[in-house]
């Protein structure tokens, strides 16, 4: 993990963040020549936000299973325990809203950082006088941009089916808030199916986006710009 995920760097980094932002109305260029000035490159900034997207991912993917398993409660209850079922369901399927969010918002704070290194990396190619080291530094650039270009198209794959699946669930759970009763709970169990295979699909694709976000994340300590 970088250096600038340890607690002390964390704090600093959120009060330098909000200064900066109440300052200078929060422009892109002047936030992350603040953070080069105290030691944080782009470069630690991604990896920091690469983990907190995976680790926003994981939290999504197990809130779905557990969302899924009330769903299936729900729809195999009997008698009066109905109400406190829905219920449990109604407070899973907020939770499952919320970190999708965030999902999303972690996800466009790693395509900021990402556009910003990027540019910044090539451009200061021309400041090379040595040609050697300019061909070195162009190959690991290209490197690093493969490899980025893998892990954000697994990331926006998952997020993409975030949202159809968050439909899907809220209109069950619409359904069911004015439906409780056995005849239409039962009308829900070949709903039930469609929904458990769009989300295992959801949960495979966060697997594979996850896996992508450690590789990436071990190649970038593993190297340096």
């Amino acid at each position: 993990m970088s250096h600038v995920a340890r607690p002390a760097a964390r704090l600093a980094f959120a009060l330098a963040a909000l200064f900066l932002l109440m300052g200078l109305g929060g422009c892109q260029s002047a936030y992350y020549g603040a953070w080069e000035k105290l030691g944080y490159q782009k470069r630690d900034i991604l990896v920091e936000r690469v983990e907190k997207a995976r680790d926003s991912q994981d939290k999504a993917k197990t809130q779905f299973k557990d969302a899924l398993e009330q769903f299936r409660s729900v729809v195999q209850v009997n008698g009066g325990e109905l109400q406190a079922k829905y219920d449990t369901l109604k407070a899973k399927f907020d939770q499952s809203q919320a970190l999708a969010k965030d999902v999303h918002t972690r996800v466009d704070a790693v395509r900021s950082v990402s556009s910003a290194l990027f540019k910044e990396w090539e451009n200061e190619l021309a400041e090379y006088k040595s040609a050697d080291l300019r061909r070195t530094s162009e190959q690991t650039l290209r490197e690093t941009q493969r490899r980025y270009e893998q892990l954000i198209a697994a990331m926006e794959r998952a997020e993409k089916k975030m949202d159809p699946v968050l439909d899907a669930f809220h209109d069950q759970v619409l359904f069911l808030k004015h439906n409780l009763n056995a005849r239409a709970i039962a009308s829900l169990q070949g709903v039930s199916t469609q929904l458990e295979t769009d989300i295992n699909r959801l949960i495979d694709d966060m697997n594979h986006s996850i896996d992508e976000a450690n590789s990436f994340i071990k190649d970038m300590n593993a190297s340096g710009k």
